[in-house]
């Protein structure tokens, strides 16, 4: 059976080393996947990325737990079983899944110290982390504690060391979490702070990790879901939104720390000025209904009846023109607007008529290709064929007696 010798294990800063091929698999994907003997890549595992790097020439593009061995996904030509090969891990993605995954453990810490919240789940993505963790009453004061006293162990630099166990030796000490398997386990142990089972990289030093970040928070699943960032993802996340601010501030004219609240009050006055524009559009509206009454076809039972096309108009400006011409007795509104080649429509009557303004619109979006509906009052929809406009509405106009 083969085995293959997890160098990280032992070291997480080992970035170069050799070993020797003991199988080779072709995958599904068309890619080759090689085993090794011995290996400092890490699989995907445990919410975290499998690292990448070169094997003799060959890109490793990804790594695969297999139970005892590893599978190391290569690009390139293969080297044949029993060869000596020269690995090299990408230390950059090493480093960061080294910050993410060691803040990951003294963010967790963190919760479970100040209010006895566990992490029931973590994931690394691409630009940041996540954790789901059981707390209770999460609010914006709650987080920031946790992510005080986590930076608070990364700045005073205490050492990360590895410990390996039994499970029995496992039962008598104060892990964080239970170990999800048996046999022997391999222990992460921040001084003085947090003991846990994980078979993850790891910085030497809380140090390494250089900070800790939240970027959101929310409710999901019963749980809390936190969105952080640490060591360099932290520095460019930072980066961006240090940047996005400036960009803000200098669209205002003021400084950096000014823009929320003056952000804050522009959208007040921009509130205040849409609803002033809404009552002015109402006027507007009910003065051109009285207009357009005034020149409107009187049908039988003194029914009058408006054909108006337009251009230009949205939606929202039909509808609020035809509740102004159905706020008058014994009215019905066959309102369009075309905009290039898309038309729009809104049908509308007054509650003393009983023309079915719904299946009206529907013929009228038949013809028009396109789609629409709603209720026997008042109807809305539109089509890609804004050419047919006068036809449809002096078609229909026919069948309102």
């Amino acid at each position: 059976m083969s085995f293959t010798e997890r160098l990280y294990y032992n070291d997480s800063h080992l970035i170069e080393f050799e070993a020797r091929v003991i199988d080779v698999t072709e995958r599904v994907s068309g890619w080759t996947a090689i085993v090794l003997d011995r290996t400092a890549f890490y699989p995907t595992g445990g919410g975290q990325p499998s690292d990448t790097g070169t094997l003799s020439g060959c890109r490793v593009v990804e790594c695969i737990d297999a139970d005892e061995t590893v599978l190391h996904v290569v690009q390139g030509t293969t080297p044949p079983v029993g060869s000596e090969v020269k690995g090299r891990v990408d230390w950059s993605r090493r480093l960061d899944h080294m910050q993410q995954h060691t803040g990951q453990h003294i963010l967790s810490q963190a919760f479970v110290t100040l209010f006895n919240a566990q992490t029931k789940s973590f994931r690394v993505l691409e630009d940041a982390c996540e954790i789901d963790v059981d707390l209770s009453n999460p609010s914006n004061e709650v987080i920031e504690r946790a992510v005080e006293l986590g930076n608070n162990v990364i700045w005073e630099d205490r050492q990360i060391t590895i410990r390996n166990v039994t499970s029995d030796e496992a039962m008598s000490l104060p892990l964080r979490k239970d170990p999800a398997r048996q046999g022997e386990l391999r222990l992460i142990e921040i001084e003085g702070f947090d003991l846990t089972p994980c078979g993850g990289t790891h910085a030497f030093r809380t140090g390494e990790v250089g900070m800790i970040a939240v970027r959101s928070w929310e409710r999901a699943k019963g749980l809390t879901r936190i969105e952080f960032v640490a060591g360099i993802r932290a520095l460019a996340d930072f980066r961006r939104a240090n940047k996005s601010v400036r960009e803000i501030a200098s669209l205002f004219s003021t400084a950096r720390d000014e823009a929320p609240t003056l952000t804050a009050r522009l959208l007040e006055e921009n509130k205040d000025l849409h609803r002033r524009i809404r009552i002015l559009e109402e006027l507007a509206a009910t003065s051109e209904a009285e207009t357009l009454l005034s020149h409107a076809a009187v049908k039988s039972h003194d029914v009058r009846l408006i054909c108006k096309i337009f251009t230009g108009r949205d939606a929202d400006s039909l509808r609020k023109l035809a509740q102004a011409l159905i706020a008058s007795p014994k009215v019905i509104a066959l309102l369009a607007s075309r905009d290039e080649d898309i038309a729009r429509l809104v049908f509308a009557r007054s509650s003393d008529t009983s023309e079915d303004m719904n299946a009206l619109m529907k013929q009228a979006c038949e013809i028009l290709d396109g789609r629409g509906g709603g209720k026997p009052e008042l109807a809305q929809g539109g089509g890609k064929d804004a050419s047919r406009l006068e036809e449809v509405l002096s078609q229909l106009s026919t069948l309102i007696t």
